[in-house]
C-alpha cells in the first residue's frame, strides 16, 4: 500500500492505495490560501456543505469549508446516497466548530435543512417515524446532526444557497464533493 497526493485545482486529496484500487481517501482537515468567496461577517464562523453521489445509491463524496480561513476537509463512501453526503458534510463541520462560537451554516440542500430545522424534532416526538408512520431514513445521522446542533451554545444560523450558481464557497465544496465521489468509484 502507497500513499499518493492529487490536485483538482484548489483541492488535495490525499489517498491510500492498494494495487490499482483506492481504499481510503484521507479525510483530515486542510487549509486553502485564505478566504473563499465572500463571508458575510458578524460569525466567528462562516461553513459551506455540499454532498455528492454518482447514482443513488452509487460512490458519492461531501465536503465543508470554513470561508473565512479556509480550512476543509472532505471525504466518501463507496456506496452510499447524495442525502447521506449531505447530512454526513453539516456533521462534520459541526464537529470542527466549537460549540460556542458563533456560526453561519451555508447549504444547498433543502432536505438537510428542513430536517434540522422543521422535521427532526417532530420525528424525535414521535419515536422517529415520519407523520405516515414510516420509519425516517438516515435516522442515525439526522439524530446525530439534531444533537450537535441542540449542543450549540453560540448563535447558530443557517442560509440556504442555490448550488450550481456560482457561489465561490458553494462551488469549493461541490468540486470537492464530486472529486471524492469520483474516487471512490470501484
Amino acid at each position: 500500500m502507497w500513499l499518493g497526493e492529487y490536485e483538482f485545482g484548489q483541492i488535495w486529496l490525499a489517498v491510500r492505495h492498494e494495487p490499482g484500487i483506492v481504499i481510503d481517501v484521507l479525510d483530515e482537515v486542510c487549509y486553502t490560501e485564505g478566504p473563499i468567496g465572500r463571508p458575510r461577517s458578524g460569525f466567528d464562523y462562516v461553513i459551506a456543505t455540499d454532498g455528492a453521489c454518482s447514482g443513488n445509491p452509487g460512490p458519492g463524496g461531501w465536503a465543508w469549508l470554513e470561508q473565512m480561513t479556509g480550512a476543509y476537509q472532505s471525504g466518501g463512501e463507496a456506496s452510499t446516497t447524495n442525502n447521506r453526503m449531505e447530512l454526513i458534510a453539516l456533521i462534520r463541520a459541526l464537529e470542527f466548530v466549537p460549540a460556542e462560537a458563533s456560526l453561519l451554516v451555508r447549504a444547498d440542500s433543502s432536505y438537510v435543512i428542513n430536517s434540522l430545522t422543521k422535521w427532526a424534532k417532530g420525528w424525535r416526538a414521535r419515536g422517529w417515524r415520519k407523520a405516515d408512520g414510516k420509519p425516517v431514513l438516515n435516522r442515525e445521522l439526522i439524530e446525530k446532526l439534531l444533537n450537535l446542533y441542540e449542543a450549540r451554545t453560540g448563535h447558530t444560523e443557517i442560509e440556504w444557497v442555490k448550488g450550481h450558481a456560482g457561489d465561490a464557497a458553494n462551488e469549493f465544496v461541490d468540486r470537492a464533493a464530486v472529486r471524492q465521489s469520483q474516487a471512490h468509484m470501484r
